[in-house]
């Protein structure tokens, strides 16, 4: 095998990968703040709305996780402009994206929701609190701890298929590397460097992550459970 490596384009292009990898950041909290929201309104519905919220709530949890992200993104940006609403390719990234975490978010958090023994929810009505005031302070934040990691595994999982919206032509990170490895014809190097670039973004994530559990979360941190 005589291929030699060569690098040499990181001394010219390595900023290119950093407004890549900053698009990449910035899609991607956008969405899983939103997507978080989405999906624990459509949670809270799917459990505590009756049998209509229910039922439409699960049609939308089973469209979008049995359509693949990239239909969805093309419906986005594709669809929505040939019905006279243009949406920019990073606008359109960010919605397709919230809807795809909202969807998988609401199982995530509506299996944390049912987890809550009904004696809890007995104990706060004989303590006089309202529906939301249970459901805040009794319901979600021990429903999010329980199910934490699942959420942060999944919002990691989103984060690493935002590489799709590439294909709409947003800019993040791996509309980068295609448009470096067609200018300096080193593919081999450049998709190195980008799997690097998320491996690197990943334990960002985690780390971001395990962070904010330490400060939610402190029976947790007490007693020594892994977020």
């Amino acid at each position: 095998m005589s291929y030699k490596f060569d690098f040499e384009f990181l001394a010219d292009r390595w900023p290119d990968f950093v407004a890549g990898a900053w698009l990449t950041i910035q899609l991607t909290v956008l969405s899983i703040a939103f997507g978080f929201v989405l999906g624990t309104i459509c949670a809270l519905a799917r459990a505590y709305g009756g049998p209509l919220l229910g039922r439409l709530t699960g049609i939308y949890v089973e469209t979008i996780r049995n359509t693949p992200l990239l239909i969805q993104i093309f419906i986005v940006y594709f669809g929505l402009s040939s019905l006279g609403l243009k949406l920019s390719a990073d606008v359109s990234a960010v919605i397709a994206l919230t809807v795809n975490m909202g969807a998988y978010t609401t199982e995530i958090m509506r299996a944390g929701v049912q987890s809550i023994q009904r004696t809890q929810l007995e104990a706060a009505d004989c303590l006089g609190l309202t529906r939301l005031q249970t459901i805040l302070h009794i319901v979600l934040l021990p429903a999010m701890e329980r199910v934490y990691p699942a959420l942060a595994s999944q919002a990691v999982l989103l984060m690493l298929a935002s590489s799709i919206t590439s294909q709409i032509s947003a800019e993040e990170l791996t509309a980068t590397a295609n448009l470096v490895q067609s200018d300096t014809y080193r593919s081999f190097e450049v998709y190195v460097v980008v799997a690097i670039a998320y491996l690197v973004l990943s334990a960002l994530y985690r780390f971001a992550f395990w962070a904010i559990g330490q400060g939610l979360f402190a029976r947790r941190r007490r007693l020594g459970t892994p977020l």
